[in-house]
């Protein structure tokens, strides 16, 4: 199978951007979705999975979803993680019903992605998503207000910031107290061995994705953060439904990361790629950026051969892009409008031409 280029879709009433808008982007073969109504832990039925047949007179698959969340319990370790985990196995099962052959998910405590301003000027007139170090330090109730008031005044939802889980913020905080990096890794070790058979079972992969950013918030441990800890992952459990969302932005927030490299050597165990560009600054301080190599210091053209050079066959799709032209508050999600992802498309898809026609091949997206 060849690689396949996706694009995430936040479903009918929950997303600004139509399918219709979505079919005129040339290559676009899978929409990344999910249901973003579920709690951590709730069984996804067989009748909410069905919704998304309406991609199909689209033509567009439903391979990929991103993201079923893991329960807080699953994370800390309590004696109620089993019946979570026997939720998410019974997701599983549903999924499969619909084909579905890839599982984006996390592993971060408590916070999902971290950002101190979702619509930060860039310079030419757009906005991105933006991360001010000095503004994430102590006082986490202040960030976890900023995007919930952002949620609450446009009634969007994020996944990873369920009002429901942030109301309970200072007691989630205190069942994360004994959860240090050691401990965390033995209960997502945990998690995955439990899973393994059902993903055989089903046919599905696993694909966790990197923390972002790739360093400890809050004095809350983090795991997926550089090569050195990807390689204990793929260890950690050696099976190879046992897989990673290899992001390129979450990854190189930490500029000593080399995404390329990283991509070489584990290519095969790569079930889904998002193509991210960030731009450094010199304060610690980054901010989301086109897709364009030279917009940002991610390497993306270095990313991009080492997919092709290692015959990619997984999934792929660009990741935060900027608000353009009328896209902002209220009418765009952050992060995630039509235009920008769409000129990403386009770039990485003339990329992978001009790789397949260097090396004399017939262009297979």
């Amino acid at each position: 199978m060849p690689m396949q280029m996706g694009f995430r879709w936040y479903g009918e009433g929950n997303d600004k951007i139509k399918l219709s808008d979505i079919k005129q982007i040339p290559g676009v073969t899978s929409i990344v979705w999910a249901l973003h109504h579920k709690m951590p832990g709730e069984v996804w039925e067989v009748e909410e999975i069905a919704v998304q047949k309406q991609l199909e007179p689209y033509g567009f698959n439903m391979d990929v979803v991103e993201s079923v969340n893991v329960h807080d319990d699953i994370k800390i370790g309590k004696p109620t993680r089993d019946m979570y985990i026997e939720n998410y196995k019974t997701t599983m099962r549903n999924l499969s019903k619909f084909g579905v052959k890839v599982i984006c998910y996390n592993f971060m405590p408590i916070f999902d992605w971290t950002r101190s301003n979702l619509f930060h000027p860039v310079g030419d007139g757009s906005t991105a998503l933006f991360y001010e170090k000095n503004m994430i330090q102590d006082d986490y109730n202040a960030m976890a207000k900023y995007i919930l008031d952002f949620t609450e005044k446009y009634n969007m939802s994020f996944p990873g910031w369920e009002p429901e889980r942030m109301a309970k913020l200072d007691q989630l905080f205190k069942d994360y107290a004994g959860v240090d990096h050691e401990k965390l890794w033995a209960n997502l070790k945990y998690f995955l061995e439990a899973l393994m058979p059902t993903c055989e079972e089903t046919g599905i992969k696993m694909a966790i994705h990197m923390d972002d950013p790739p360093w400890d918030i809050f004095g809350l441990p983090r795991l997926l953060t550089n090569g050195e800890n990807i390689d204990r992952f793929l260890k950690m459990v050696d099976n190879p439904y046992n897989c990673l969302t290899l992001c390129s932005g979450s990854l190189n927030a930490d500029p000593n990361n080399n995404v390329a490299d990283i991509v070489r050597k584990h290519c095969d165990r790569i079930a889904f790629a998002h193509i991210r560009n960030v731009k450094h600054f010199p304060n610690g301080d980054f901010s989301e950026a086109s897709h364009r190599d030279c917009d940002g210091d991610t390497g993306i053209l270095d990313i991009l051969k080492a997919y092709h050079d290692c015959g990619f066959e997984g999934y792929i799709r660009p990741d935060h892009g900027r608000h353009l032209w009328d896209e902002g508050p209220g009418n765009v999600r952050p992060g995630y409008g039509l235009y920008d992802r769409a000129l990403g498309i386009m770039y990485m898809l003339g990329v992978w031409d001009m790789l397949d026609k260097l090396e004399g091949k017939k262009t297979t997206v």
